[in-house]
């Protein structure tokens, strides 16, 4: 590991207890800063309700203002995941409102570029909706060093992932460690400290998140976390540990294509040039054999927020 990373460990690695909620809410009053907490949701009826409902009581209450603003974006659920959702208290926003000038394509990078539109918070946190037995932690951890720390623009929470139950259940996070990992260690070891790379909860000054371009599919935390380092430099990113992250585990199929789209992501970092071939073929078993699959792997992005017109009057407006 890089001196740098190993210094970079020591001085933005930190731990949810170091910021206890009193201190972020005086941090918060003293400079006025909003905070946004956008949960991309598709089909997420069994636990986004649950999630909305934690940060209302616990991050929104009069005793506890921390969280000016929850806002779900549904990206086209065939399930009571809206519903739910608004019940629970969010601001409930569809994917495909947003924006409508622009035809919306499929990805949660789709969904979380898009979000910037309807929010209005100077702290944007990004939380999945698949989490269960939810913390608030969640949330207080990665938005804390924002509040705080002036010279920190970019937060990912890190935590362990179980795999299954028990102590042989193993850990999650497989894509991480056989495609994210060594992509980083390779070709951005500033990056090398990061626990969770690929983690879906995170959080992010406004001022960063609309200068940077957003993979529209599954390569948009790689893409987010690498230019994020070229564009503020390693000092201004830190990791807050959370605990534990529960969550649904898909399939090794889905696995392959999210893999597929997080190697393009990297690869169109690297090189604008020649890039390779946008599709991974899969085998499923038939009849009469082993039947291919083939994915369009995710090749579009959408560019930095304040280069499109409706952002920008907005954000004058405001």
């Amino acid at each position: 590991m890089l001196e740098e990373v190993e210094r970079w460990l020591d001085r933005r690695s930190w731990k949810v207890a170091d910021r206890p909620v009193e201190r972020l809410l005086a941090a918060k009053r003293a400079q006025g800063t909003t905070v946004s907490v956008v949960l991309p949701a598709l089909n997420e009826e069994a636990t986004v309700g649950e999630i909305v409902a934690v940060i209302r009581r616990e991050l929104m209450s009069e005793a506890v203002p921390l969280v000016d603003e929850l806002v779900v974006v549904d990206s086209g659920s065939a399930d009571a995941t809206a519903k739910v959702a608004a019940e629970a208290g969010a601001r409930v926003v569809a994917r495909d409102d947003v924006l409508p000038r622009i035809p919306a394509v499929p990805g949660k990078g789709e969904v979380l570029w898009r979000s910037l539109l309807v929010t209005g918070g100077d702290v944007v946190c990004f939380v999945d909706a698949d989490l269960r037995e939810f913390s608030a932690d969640f949330v207080t951890g990665i938005v804390g060093p924002l509040l705080t720390d002036p010279d920190v623009a970019f937060v990912k929470a890190m935590y362990e992932r179980p795999l299954g139950s028990g102590p042989a259940g193993g850990q999650g996070g497989r894509v991480t460690e056989l495609v994210a990992r060594p992509l980083l260690n390779l070709h951005w070891p500033q990056l090398a400290g990061f626990v969770q790379p690929l983690g879906g909860e995170y959080a992010a000054r406004r001022s960063l998140l609309e200068r940077l371009p957003f993979p529209v599919g599954y390569g948009v935390e790689l893409g987010l976390l690498v230019d994020a380092l070229h564009t503020v430099g390693l000092d201004a990113l830190a990791q807050v540990d959370v605990g534990v992250r529960l969550h649904r585990h898909q399939d090794d199929r889905a696995l392959g294509r999210m893999a597929a789209a997080i190697y393009r992501t990297a690869q169109a970092r690297l090189t604008r040039g020649h890039l390779v071939r946008p599709r991974l073929t899969q085998f499923d078993r038939g009849e009469d054999g082993f039947v291919p699959r083939t994915h369009a792997v995710d090749t579009e992005e959408r560019p930095p927020m304040r280069e499109v017109a409706e952002y920008a009057q907005k954000r004058r407006v405001a």
